[in-house]
């Protein structure tokens, strides 16, 4: 597709690539630079370096590519749609699903259900997925459907604009939520797994605790970052790694005393008990404020009722609220 505009004054001066940025709004800015130096544009018939400052009046002739980013195969796969319409789509992503394909898992993903049931995701980056989940988080995930609301989603991601909440139980007594801020980086011996390291990228999770019970918290999490295992990561290195994490809890934990239902319970829960609950952003097209929740799975409900005091009053996990003043 063939774009033409004019510079406008109050672009006069600027680079080609951020002029671009503002004629173009339905595009990445990565996605303009990349298109730049492949030739798809021309600043008075002439390719330029995106750097190159334009003047006013000069004409910017933009070869969009219909490119195909998504090279998996669409496969009948059936998915948890929260929320769906002709620009973004919400899904409740259950644990075990994996997000995208790769070496150890080629099919059966996340990514080949969405272009089954909307191919034309195909020529959106990763499928429109604007963030993932881990194959045993569960939980809320966006989905944009168009290069406007791609473009759109990403820069309110990246501004921080998008709240994500989640729920999880960690090991250990929180006595106050707080705020962990630790760079999160590939471990320098591990290197399938996170670590907090100088070396890694700038990383904040904020919590607050919900419910204590003999030997563990039932905590609320937001992000302001999104690292790899960022949540796993900050509370293994708080001390208060989550319940069944492979990577970063370590052995099950058991309260003394504990009860052999509550005992079976820790020890049979195999994945990091880690829920993406709430999500909160503006349509991108619409600008309508937008908030979905997703209830805890089953097997996250079943852990909470045998870490609760065999003749407690009954909890609904699922309505308990971010606790501002904690």
């Amino acid at each position: 597709m063939e774009h033409e505009a004019l510079i406008p004054p109050d672009l006069a001066g600027r680079r080609l690539d951020q002029a671009l940025a503002q004629l173009f709004p339905d595009y990445s800015r990565s996605r303009l630079k990349n298109w730049i130096l492949d030739g798809r544009v021309r600043l008075d018939g002439a390719t330029v370096a995106p750097r190159t400052a334009v003047a006013e009046g000069q004409v910017v002739t933009l070869q969009a590519a219909d490119e195909t980013r998504a090279q998996d195969d669409p496969q009948a796969i059936e998915l948890d749609v929260v929320h769906a319409d002709e620009h973004v789509v919400v899904i409740n992503k259950p644990a075990g699903l994996v997000v995208h394909p790769g070496a150890g898992q080629p099919a059966g993903t996340l990514v080949n259900g969405l272009l089954h049931r909307w191919p034309e995701l195909k020529a959106l980056p990763r499928a429109g997925l604007l963030h993932r989940l881990d194959k045993d988080t569960s939980g809320l995930l966006v989905v944009a459907r168009s290069d406007a609301a791609h473009t759109r989603l990403v820069r309110d991601l990246q501004e921080r604009r998008i709240t994500r909440e989640y729920r999880a139980v960690c090991h250990g007594r929180l006595t106050a939520g707080g705020r962990i801020e630790a760079a999160v980086g590939r471990h320098p011996v591990h290197r399938t797994r996170m670590a907090v390291t100088p070396r890694g990228r700038p990383a904040v999770t904020h919590y607050r605790v919900l419910t204590r019970f003999a030997a563990h918290s039932f905590i609320a999490l937001r992000l302001e970052t999104g690292r790899t295992h960022q949540i796993r990561v900050h509370m293994a290195h708080a001390g208060h790694p989550l319940v069944g994490d492979p990577a970063y809890g370590g052995r099950p934990r058991f309260p003394a005393g504990a009860s052999e239902t509550c005992r079976a319970a820790l020890a049979g829960f195999r994945r990091q008990a880690l829920h993406a609950c709430r999500l909160r952003f503006e349509h991108p097209v619409t600008g309508a404020a937008l908030e979905f929740s997703a209830p805890l799975p089953d097997d996250l409900k079943g852990l909470l009722a045998a870490l609760a005091e065999p003749d407690a009053r009954p909890v609904n996990f699922d309505a308990l609220p971010w606790p501002e003043s904690s």
